[in-house]
């Protein structure tokens, strides 16, 4: 097919283009970790997988994500660890809460810590991908040349 000449550019640098984005999950329920982390990974999304609050810690001292999802834990909200963890490392990398536990001072403290989203377990799976996808930042052709 003939190219029209008033037809625009689609090669433009300035296009998003969507990388390989790495997100830590980190939720002491196996079955739930499970059950999101393949949510993720099918979604074509690497994923870090941490069963406890204090290898979730390790992970982020050593490695770079571009979203943090944590359980909240009991009542006593466990995860804020993670949570200050993740924020006091890198503000721009939204950090998300998910609960079977949901109270109003632990919905408060999270939204204090910085968390750009907090969610009441089970969270349907569509729901889940959506929650991620708007919460992670575009990055550009050019932001990727830069680094």
């Amino acid at each position: 097919m003939p190219r029209l000449p008033w037809a625009p550019k689609v090669d433009s640098p300035q296009l998003p283009i969507f990388t390989h984005r790495r997100i830590l999950l980190v939720d002491r329920e196996a079955r739930d970790r499970e059950r999101y982390a393949q949510h993720l990974r099918n979604r074509g999304f690497s994923v870090r997988v941490c069963p406890s609050y204090e290898e979730g810690e390790q992970r982020l001292e050593r490695e770079n994500y571009d979203l943090v999802i944590v359980d909240q834990g009991g009542p006593e909200f466990e995860g804020r660890v993670i949570v200050a963890r993740s924020v006091l490392k890198d503000r721009k990398v939204p950090v998300l809460v998910i609960t079977r536990h949901h109270d109003m001072a632990s919905y408060i403290e999270a939204m204090q810590l910085g968390v750009a989203d907090y969610l009441e377990k089970p969270i349907a799976p569509n729901d889940f991908i959506w929650a991620i996808e708007t919460h992670l930042p575009t990055r550009s052709v050019t932001a990727k040349l830069a680094s």
